[in-house]
């Protein structure tokens, strides 16, 4: 496969990721081309996301911020998953009270077991966002994404595959593919947090998440081998967390700003086309510093 991220602005809330995305990808798209886009990056411009700095945790939330996820994730389920030493660090020193907020964000909108997870629970997103703001997993992936393909066609006159994808791992070995994400493409499993604990114990590979597709027919492996290699594309934006994020900028772990991020370079687009060699250095994976929204 031959991956070319695609630059746009950063996309604030009210933005127009539809024209955006036409604007951006009809001119240069042919048929059977795979359009690779990041869910969270759709969430910002359609406003679905919260702040996180208006919300009162309840006492569930702080338990699950100061027991389970500092006592049971940083010294029990983390050395299970292999997750880093710097990761474990972390996690024993979740922040309070911003991590017991984030907890009551996960309860309220995604569930009790999605909130049992280390991060990105149920596809809630903090990363390369300012200030407190969390991003929520869409409604209606499968609509959205069809409606995307429509609306390119138009413009086009190109039939092109629509992915909408998630930087969450799903984790595969032996044709078996088990994601914590609720929302997933036939061919996965979702199942939570066994789905998280039992692929990074057991060290099975790890790849992104593809969402919905819309267009070619494709196997769950090919869906996968396509959201990952359109994932290293991309790159990780202002950080792979929330605490690498403010470290780039400087600051706390809420100051980041909407200014600070629209400086970056953004690739919330990913145009994937079969066949050929990866020759241009643009297509270097983790090469840009840049962001999937």
């Amino acid at each position: 496969m031959i991956t070319k991220p695609i630059r746009t602005k950063y996309w604030h809330p009210g933005d127009d990721f539809l024209a955006i995305i036409v604007d951006a990808v009809a001119s240069q798209c042919e048929n059977g081309d795979i359009i690779v886009i990041s869910e969270k990056a759709i969430s910002v411009a359609t406003g679905r996301i919260v702040d996180e700095s208006n919300v009162k945790p309840s006492l569930l939330a702080k338990e699950l911020a100061r027991i389970w996820t500092r006592s049971v994730w940083g010294y029990l389920l983390g050395p299970l998953c292999h997750l880093s030493d710097r990761t474990l660090r972390r996690l024993r020193h979740y922040p309070l009270p911003e991590g017991e907020v984030h907890k009551e964000i996960a309860l309220r909108y995604v569930g009790f077991h999605q909130s049992l997870l280390y991060y990105s629970e149920g596809g809630i997103d903090v990363t390369n966002l300012p200030y407190a703001f969390a991003a929520l997993p869409l409604p209606h992936l499968d609509e959205l994404a069809m409606n995307l393909r429509k609306s390119l066609f138009d413009a086009s006159r190109k039939e092109v595959t629509i992915m909408i994808t998630d930087t969450d791992k799903t984790f595969s070995r032996n044709g078996i593919h088990l994601s914590p994400r609720p929302q997933v493409i036939e061919g996965i499993i979702s199942l939570g947090l066994f789905a998280l604990i039992l692929g990074r114990a057991l060290r099975w590979t790890p790849q992104a998440t593809p969402l919905a597709v819309s267009g070619q027919p494709l196997t769950a492996e090919d869906a996968l081998l396509v959201a990952e290699a359109a994932d290293k594309a991309r790159g990780f934006g202002a950080g792979r967390t929330v605490w690498d994020m403010a470290k780039r900028f400087n600051v706390s772990l809420t100051d980041v700003t909407w200014e600070m991020l629209d400086r970056l370079r953004h690739y919330p687009i990913v145009l994937v086309k079969k066949g050929g060699t990866q020759t241009s250095s643009r297509f270097v994976p983790g090469q840009h510093g840049n962001c999937d929204n």
